[in-house]
């Protein structure tokens, strides 16, 4: 069916879509305007710091020779027993040191101090640390993980792969496509399926105060419909589906209803009231379409209808695209709702 045989219809409004051939030409250009995922130049110039003390830090204090300073607690003891807390106001008391600020300081930096104010009472001292136990520098995990507890800043650099496969991706229900990490009041949106399919996940390094978000899949739909044997709306859980999987979700065209030139994808479905909507169709008769739909990208919100024979019928869909239109808005602002 042609954009001619839509305009003779006089039940359609032929101003409030655009009908637009599935071509190969078509696919290439609409791979070329979608490049592949990449991430944020300020994401991938950072570079892991040496590691900063901080607040409720519990730091493992060693000097050679003088174990009445590195375990006062008696070497029987703990580790932990024999740690020294870094208080809420950044500091730490430590005999002949006193009170010394060590919240912001490197571990090198803080040991240089302790030696050089110790040798004051203590001959050449050898003084060694480490943090045994971490206070209140966190990575936030929020969203669609299995586990979503705050993840320590350690001594040892955090990957974003890392600190996800720690927290475990809820896969049924997360966005992969909609991953956000908010760092010093800006929010970047990565696509955790892209990055990973291009081995750049442990190209991101996490900072101190990092947040990250992994939404739900259930705001993000293809709505399959018509001459199908299972129409429903089908959840997007990557950054893409194909025309192909879209159809092979809904169980296939129906071998004797559904009519082979009549599969159509609408785009703007949401807003047709106000901008006319995109309407592609695929010529399934043709043994190429089937390369072309697995190479065409269905959006959330697009509706996939394979028509029966007869334009009639057609006409009939169109005339309730806008009811529908009204069903996928109202329906996303009530889960957003819901989400908030």
């Amino acid at each position: 069916m042609s954009a001619t045989d839509f305009s003779r219809q006089g039940s359609i409004d032929a101003a409030r879509y655009q009908l637009v051939p599935i071509t190969p030409k078509l696919l290439a250009m609409d791979k070329a305007s979608n490049p592949a995922a990449t991430i944020p130049d300020e994401l991938s110039s950072y570079q892991p710091e040496p590691y900063r003390i901080g607040i409720g830090d519990s730091l493992y204090i060693t000097v050679w020779d003088h174990p009445e300073l590195t375990s006062p607690a008696g070497s029987q003891q703990l580790p932990s027993a024999n740690g020294r807390v870094v208080r809420a106001d950044g500091t730490l008391f430590y005999p002949y040191v006193g009170v010394l600020k060590a919240s912001g300081k490197t571990v090198e930096e803080l040991r240089t101090e302790i030696s050089q104010r110790l040798a004051k009472y203590v001959q050449d001292p050898q003084v060694d640390m480490s943090v045994i136990s971490y206070g209140a520098q966190r990575i936030t995990m929020r969203g669609a993980f299995v586990k979503t507890e705050p993840q320590p800043v350690t001594v040892t650099p955090l990957s974003l792969a890392q600190a996800v496969g720690a927290a475990q991706i809820n896969t049924d229900q997360a966005d992969l496509s909609g991953l956000v990490l908010s760092r010093d009041g800006h929010d970047y949106h990565l696509d955790l399926d892209a990055l990973a399919r291009n081995h750049q996940m442990g190209d991101v390094w996490l900072k101190p105060g990092d947040q990250i978000f992994l939404p739900y899949a259930d705001r993000k739909e293809v709505y399959v419909v018509g001459e199908v044997t299972r129409p429903a709306a089908f959840p997007f859980k990557t950054s893409d589906m194909s025309l192909s999987q879209a159809l092979g979700k809904a169980g296939g065209l129906n071998e004797t209803t559904s009519k082979g030139n009549a599969v159509y994808v609408i785009r703007g479905v949401e807003d047709m009231e106000k901008s006319p909507a995109t309407i592609y169709q695929l010529d399934a008769k043709s043994p190429a379409a089937f390369a072309m739909a697995a190479q065409f990208s269905v959006h959330p919100g697009d509706v996939v209808f394979v028509g029966p024979a007869g334009v009639t019928r057609w006409n009939r869909f169109l005339s309730q695209l806008l009811p529908l239109s009204g069903i996928v808005t109202n329906a996303a602002s009530a889960k957003n709702n819901l989400t908030n």
